[in-house]
């Protein structure tokens, strides 16, 4: 857990990262693909994840710009990527100007649980990491080959000299 807001940020500035590079992966075409018929698609997933960031922070008490017009998915895969970099260095700054070490223990109704503010900002990255799960796994079905986030995807294995292990 969280004893410092530096180890915070620095927790949050590599998983926005590493949430950036797969985001780059995205076509506007991509941004279409379904979980099922009636399901998300790709780019609400992204853009669910991207504007519920402000949203987040606010609902714990930092002071923080809502992104406009947050309700209608872009068609434009560029706009997710530039809003999510956007909102996630924001989001960073906010929390630093706002809270201090001390903040981080201080305890708050956080969805009907009693949880320190460590504990809800973890939330935030575990929520963000989710949905990140959730886009490389259409990125494939969309014929994408995803950034590989804490490994190499199937295609790089042969660079490391793995072959692919039989079904």
């Amino acid at each position: 857990m969280y004893v410092t807001i530096v180890d915070f940020i620095k927790e949050w500035e590599r998983e926005a990262m590493l949430t950036q590079k797969v985001l780059e992966g995205l076509t506007d075409e991509s941004l279409k693909q379904q979980v099922y018929p009636e399901g998300r698609t790709l780019g609400r997933i992204a853009w669910h994840f991207t504007i519920t960031i402000p949203d987040y922070l606010a609902d714990f008490g930092l002071e923080i710009d809502k992104i406009e017009n947050a309700e209608s998915v872009p068609n434009s895969a560029n706009e997710i990527v530039e809003t999510f970099q956007s909102v996630s260095a924001y989001a960073s700054q906010v929390i630093e100007q706002q809270w201090t070490d001390e903040s981080l223990e201080k305890v708050q109704n956080a969805f009907g649980r009693e949880e320190t503010n460590a504990q809800i900002l973890m939330g935030l990255i575990k929520h963000i990491v989710h949905h990140r799960g959730q886009v490389t796994v259409l990125m494939r079905q969309a014929g994408i080959k995803p950034f590989g986030v804490y490994g190499p995807p199937k295609e790089d294995w042969i660079h490391l000299g793995v072959k692919n292990p039989p079904l």
